[in-house]
């Protein structure tokens, strides 16, 4: 049996690569260009990869570090969805709002959080593998994530909203 070819392999692997853009850039348009770019260095470094590495890792190593270059020359992006993202229905609106509004905490957290959450909880990278992607000790991988984590729980906790109450004004300093 032969090996896939290495267009398949990579193939295989774009649906995470948006995914993980997305998470990183939260723009469509931005993740695109970051996957593009990804791909694009894959293909050009195909010699440095090594036959029994893992080629997925490998690939979110090299999306990792696209993207840190390219934090470095412009600000955080706002984040944006598409209709596409959320499937029509009566709580479409709901879902959508909610969505917005966990990417929009995603986005706000640190670089190095947002990662390691991006990895770990979309991607369902082994604590290892999301290390060795961002080529940072297990124990600083730890402890992005529990900062991020509770960064999040932060953002997102629903906090009691005041209520308006009419009250009749008081009167002082009036005689009567």
């Amino acid at each position: 049996m032969t090996e896939p070819a290495v267009s398949d392999q990579l193939l295989r692997h774009v649906g995470g690569l948006r995914r993980y853009a997305f998470a990183l850039t939260g723009g469509q348009q931005e993740a695109e260009d970051l996957v593009q770019d990804t791909l694009l260095r894959a293909i050009a470094a195909a010699g440095s990869f090594r036959r029994d590495g893992n080629l997925r890792a490998w690939l979110f190593s090299i999306m990792h570090n696209a993207f840190i270059s390219g934090v470095r020359r412009r600000m955080p992006p706002l984040v944006e969805l598409d209709d596409e993202v959320v499937a029509p229905g009566a709580q479409a609106q709901l879902i959508k709002l909610e969505l917005r509004d966990a990417l929009s905490a995603l986005a706000r957290l640190p670089e190095p959080q947002r990662a390691a959450l991006s990895l770990i909880a979309l991607e369902e990278f082994s604590y290892d593998e999301a290390a060795k992607v961002l080529d940072i000790p297990l124990g600083t991988l730890m402890s992005r994530l529990a900062r991020g984590r509770e960064a999040l729980r932060q953002m997102t906790r629903d906090e009691p909203r005041p209520t308006l109450r009419l009250v009749e004004p008081k009167i002082t300093g009036a005689k009567r």
